[in-house]
């Protein structure tokens, strides 16, 4: 590149944009500095090496104040399409998110974890059918006959007396009762 203002194009629809804005790049002269040949370099081979250095970092440098061009266009058109830096990163983690779905270890870990709620499920209801018919075992054993025995005699005694009594608290403020009152429980 024989001039930092000549025309780039890279298929820009801004061709020629930046040769008003083109700013000069500081450029690290260092190299530059004479210093003894190294070894197995003859004076033209350095000087011809410094020449291509030379043109190497003005076209670093020029690629620089491209890119930063392209930059600033391309935050133009997304200001004018109304696009946010929140909309490029929530795009960026759908993206992410994505890309993690389809890898083969979260297919292999939501496979396993498949696998072990099914049998977690398999399990619990294999426990709950086990209570259910531990309690049905226990609801026909005599010792919980005997205990709804001596639970119905004490209802039927408790009931009993409250109907011979008279409930200065019910609505109709006598003895009499309506036959919802002697239902069991």
């Amino acid at each position: 590149m024989e001039s930092a203002s000549q025309d780039i194009n890279l298929n820009s629809p801004n061709k020629g944009l930046l040769s008003d804005t083109m700013t000069d790049v500081p450029v690290d002269n260092t190299a530059h500095a004479r210093t003894s040949a190294p070894e197995g370099l003859t004076e033209a081979e350095e000087e011809e090496l410094r020449s291509e250095l030379a043109k190497v970092e003005e076209e670093i440098g020029t690629l620089r104040q491209v890119l930063a061009a392209k930059e600033r266009h391309c935050g133009e058109l997304k200001r004018k399409l109304g696009l946010t830096t929140f909309d490029g990163l929530k795009q960026n983690l759908s993206k992410s998110w994505h890309d993690v779905q389809v890898s083969n270890a979260y297919k292999k870990t939501q496979e396993t974890l498949s696998q072990a709620g099914q049998k977690t499920s398999a399990a619990l209801s294999n426990v709950g059918s086990v209570i259910s018919r531990k309690l049905g075992d226990m609801r026909n054993s005599t010792t919980f006959k005997s205990f709804e025995d001596r639970v119905g005699t004490i209802k039927s005694k408790v009931v009993g007396s409250r109907e011979n009594s008279t409930d200065p608290h019910s609505p109709t403020g006598s003895g009499d009762k309506s036959p919802q009152d002697n239902a069991p429980f």
